[in-house]
C-alpha cells in the first residue's frame, strides 16, 4: 500500500492477509492455480469469453437464448477448469475428468444453439435427446454451483426440482398434479423460464460488462487510489482506520460487486491499523465485514442486482439506481456513526495526520481514475443509453485512459500505479500496462464463471416456481401467518429472506428473493389495503438478502476478515451482524414511507428525509451501542431507540418527537459528563 501509511505488519498479520487473499482467490476465481499448458488453455478460453462478450456488447447481442447458451458454455467450462471437486485438491495441471466435464457442459449448453431451428419446429414436444441433454446440463450446473459458492444454493435448487415431481404427495396447501421428467426438463431447458431465463440473460449482458469494468479499474490501480482517498479524508478522525474501512468499501462498492473481495482488499490495510489503534481483533474484523457487505448496497452496481432488478421489473435502470441511492448513503453514514460511537466509547483515536496522505495531492494524482466513471454516468444519465452500451463506452474509456496516463507517468519518472515503484522508461511502462489489461480481461472472465453458474442455478428455481405456481402458495402462507398485520408480515418476509440468502452471492440472492419472498410481501400489502410500490418491495427483500451474507456461520466475508485479524470467525461474524442491526430498520421504511426511495417527492422533502433519517440512524446506533457521549442508562437506550424510529419515518410529528427525545437524552448525558467529547 501507500508509503505514507505506517503499518509495520508482523509475521502473524502477514500470514492472516495471505490466508484471506487465498480465500478470496478461491471464492472469486477458483482454487486451482494452473501452470503449463493448462494455464495457457484456460487463459485462452477466458480471454475468448471476454472477446465474445465485448463484441456482442458493442455490435449487438445474439438473438434470445443463443447469447445465453454461448455465455453459459464458456462460463460452465471455466467453472470446471478453475474450481476443483474439493478445495483441498489443487493440481497445477488440469485432470482429464475436469476437461471432460468442461467439454460435456459446453456441448450441453450449446445444444440449444446448434439445434435451434429443429427445437423450434418441435416446440412443446422434446425428443429423448433433448431431455437427456437437459438433464446433463442441469446436473452440471448444480455441480458447478456447488464448487463455486458452496452447497446451500444447489440444495435449495434440488428441493425445488424435487417438488415439481412430488406435488401429488405434498400437503394440500402445496399440492399440485405433478410433472413428468420430460415436462420439467422441457420447461427448464428448452424455454427461457429456467436455466436460460432472465438471470442468465442479465449475466450474459449487463453483469459481465460491469464485472469487467470493475476488474479493469481494480487492476489498473483504482482500488489503491480509493483507499488512499479514504485515508486522507477520515484516517485522522476517531477510530480513523475503521472509518476508512467504511468509506473505502462504499467507494469500492460503486465499481465492484463482491463483498468478500471488498473485505479482503480493504481489510488487509485497515484491520491491522484498527488493531494498532485499539480495536479488538473481533471488532476490527466485524467492522470490515459489515463495511464490505454494505458496499453491495451502493449504486450503480449493487452487486449486479440493480441490472437484474431493472430487467425483472421492466423498469429503467436509472429508476432503480435513483431509488436505491438515498437509503444507501444513509446506511453508510449510519455505519460511520456506529464506528464513531465505538471509538468514543473505548477512547480510540485516529492516525496522526503526518502519517497520512494529503487529500488534494492524492486526489489529483489519480483523478484519471474518475474519467471512466464519469463516462459511465454521462452515457447513463445524460445520453440515457442502456447500461450495457454505457458500460462498453466506460470500458473503452478506462483502457484508453490507462494507456495514456501510463505513458505520461512513465515519461515523468512516476509510477503508473499509486504506491508502486516507477518503471524504467516508457517501453517498460507500456509492457506493464498491456499485461495489467490482459490480467483484467482474464480475471473478469474467471470471476464471471461463478456469477453465471449461480445465475443459471437460480434460474432453475424461478422456472420451478413458474411451472408449479408455488409462489402463490408461499404468499398465502405469509398472509395467513401474519393474520392481517402488516408489520408481522414484513417480519416474516424478513426472516425468510435472511434464511434463504445465507451463503448465496449477491445476484442469485436477489433472484431468489424476487421469486419467493417479494410476491409474499405484495400479498401482505394488499391484505392490508396497501398497494406497495414494486421498487420498495424488491429493495426490501434485496436489503435483507444482503444482510444474510453477514449472518453467522456462513458469511465468507467474516472468515476473510477474521483471517486478517487473527480472530475467531464466528465471533467476528456476530460482531458484524450486531453492527448491521441498524440497517434492519431502513427496509421497513421503504414500505411505510416510500418517499425515502424518492417516490412522489420533491427535492426539499428528500433533503429533509435525508437529514432526519441520518440523525435517526445515529440515534439507533447509540441505542445499540449503549453510548452517545457517555454510557447510556436503560431508559436512555429505550428513548433513543423509539426516537430513532420516529426520525427515520418521514412525517412532521414523528420528526419533532424524535428530535425532542434525542435532545433530552443528549442533555441528560451532557449533565452527567460535561467534558465528554462528541466528536
Amino acid at each position: 500500500m501507500t508509503d505514507e501509511i505506517k503499518i509495520g505488519l508482523g509475521d502473524d498479520e502477514r500470514t492472516g492477509i495471505e490466508e484471506a487473499e487465498r480465500l478470496v482467490r478461491e471464492a472469486e476465481f477458483g482454487a486451482r492455480e494452473l501452470a503449463g499448458w493448462s494455464f495457457w488453455f484456460s487463459g485462452a478460453l477466458a480471454l475468448t469469453l471476454t472477446g465474445f462478450q465485448l463484441w456482442t456488447a458493442a455490435f449487438g447481442a445474439l438473438p434470445g437464448v443463443l447469447q445465453r447458451s454461448v455465455h453459459l458454455a464458456f462460463t460452465l467450462s471455466l467453472a470446471f477448469l478453475f474450481y476443483p471437486m474439493m478445495t483441498s485438491a489443487r493440481p497445477r495441471r488440469l485432470p482429464g475428468y475436469a476437461l471432460a466435464r468442461a467439454a460435456v457442459g459446453a456441448y450441453a449448453a450449446l445444444y440449444v444453439t446448434l439445434n435451434h431451428d429443429a427445437l423450434i419446429d418441435r416446440v412443446g414436444a422434446p425428443v429423448a435427446m433433448d431431455t437427456a441433454m437437459g438433464v446433463i446440463l442441469l446436473l452440471l450446473v448444480l455441480e458447478a454451483t456447488r464448487r463455486a459458492v458452496g452447497l446451500w444454493l444447489p440444495v435449495i435448487t434440488v428441493v425445488f426440482v424435487s417438488y415439481a415431481f412430488l406435488g401429488p404427495w405434498m400437503p394440500e396447501l402445496f399440492s399440485h398434479r405433478g410433472y413428468t421428467l420430460r415436462r420439467v426438463i422441457g420447461h427448464l431447458y428448452l424455454t427461457t423460464e429456467g436455466i436460460f431465463g432472465i438471470p442468465l440473460g442479465v449475466s450474459s449482458t449487463f453483469v459481465f460488462a460491469f464485472v469487467l469494468f470493475g476488474a479493469i479499474l481494480e487492476r489498473t490501480g483504482a482500488g489503491e487510489y480509493l483507499i488512499r482517498i479514504a485515508f486522507s479524508l477520515v484516517g485522522h478522525t476517531r477510530g480513523g482506520p475503521a472509518k476508512v474501512a467504511v468509506v473505502a468499501s462504499a467507494f469500492m462498492g460503486t465499481i465492484t460487486g463482491s463483498s468478500i473481495a471488498n473485505t479482503a482488499t480493504i481489510g488487509s490495510m485497515t484491520i491491522p491499523l484498527m488493531k494498532r489503534v485499539g480495536f479488538s481483533p473481533e471488532v476490527a474484523g466485524g467492522i470490515e465485514t459489515a463495511a464490505g457487505g454494505n458496499g453491495q448496497l451502493m449504486p450503480p452496481v449493487m452487486g449486479a442486482a440493480a441490472f437484474v432488478m431493472a430487467e425483472w421489473l421492466r423498469i429503467p435502470y436509472l429508476e432503480i439506481a435513483k431509488a436505491a441511492a438515498l437509503p444507501a448513503i444513509i446506511d453508510q453514514l449510519a455505519l460511520l456513526g456506529a464506528v464513531h460511537l465505538l471509538a468514543l466509547k473505548h477512547g480510540i483515536r485516529g492516525i496522526p495526520r503526518a502519517d497520512l496522505p494529503r487529500f488534494w495531492s492524492t486526489f489529483i494524482s489519480g483523478i484519471h481514475y474518475l474519467v471512466p466513471v464519469a463516462v459511465l454516468l454521462y452515457y447513463l444519465i445524460v445520453k440515457e443509453y442502456t447500461p450495457l452500451t454505457s458500460a462498453v463506452y466506460a470500458i473503452f474509456g478506462a483502457v484508453v485512459m490507462f494507456v495514456l496516463t501510463s505513458a505520461v507517468q512513465a515519461s515523468l519518472g512516476r509510477p503508473i500505479i499509486p504506491g508502486q515503484e516507477p518503471l524504467p522508461g516508457v517501453p517498460a511502462a507500456m509492457v506493464e500496462t498491456g499485461l495489467r489489461l490482459i490480467q483484467a480481461f482474464y480475471f473478469g472472465a474467471r470471476n464471471m464463471a461463478s456469477v453465471a453458474v449461480t445465475c443459471a442455478c437460480a434460474g432453475v428455481i424461478v422456472g420451478i416456481v413458474s411451472l408449479t405456481g408455488v409462489g402463490l402458495n408461499l404468499s398465502s402462507i405469509v398472509v395467513d401467518l401474519s393474520a392481517g398485520n402488516l408489520y408481522l408480515g414484513l417480519f416474516l418476509t424478513m426472516i425468510a429472506s435472511l434464511i434463504l440468502g445465507m451463503g448465496v452471492p449477491t445476484t442469485p440472492t436477489y433472484i431468489i428473493m424476487a421469486t419467493l419472498t417479494a410476491p409474499a410481501l405484495v400479498a401482505v400489502g394488499r391484505a392490508n389495503g396497501m398497494e406497495i410500490p414494486i421498487i420498495a418491495v424488491h429493495l426490501f427483500v434485496f436489503y435483507f438478502g444482503i444482510l444474510a451474507d453477514d449472518t453467522p456461520p456462513v458469511g465468507l466475508a467474516a472468515y476473510a476478515a477474521a483471517g486478517i485479524a487473527r480472530a475467531d470467525p464466528i465471533k467476528t461474524g456476530w460482531r458484524a451482524f450486531s453492527l448491521d442491526m441498524r440497517t434492519f430498520l431502513l427496509p421497513y421504511m421503504f414500505i411505510t414511507a416510500p418517499a425515502m426511495l424518492l417516490i412522489n417527492t420533491t427535492f426539499l422533502e428528500a433533503a429533509w428525509i435525508f437529514v432526519t433519517a441520518s440523525v435517526g440512524m445515529y440515534g439507533l446506533a447509540a441505542a445499540m451501542q449503549g453510548y452517545l457521549i457517555t454510557e447510556a442508562r436503560w431508559w436512555e437506550r429505550v428513548v433513543l431507540f423509539v426516537c430513532a424510529i420516529g426520525l427515520v419515518h418521514p412525517g412532521l410529528y414523528t420528526d419533532v418527537a424524535g428530535a425532542a427525545g434525542f435532545a433530552l437524552v443528549y442533555a441528560a448525558q451532557r449533565r452527567r459528563a460535561p467534558d465528554a467529547p462528541l466528536i
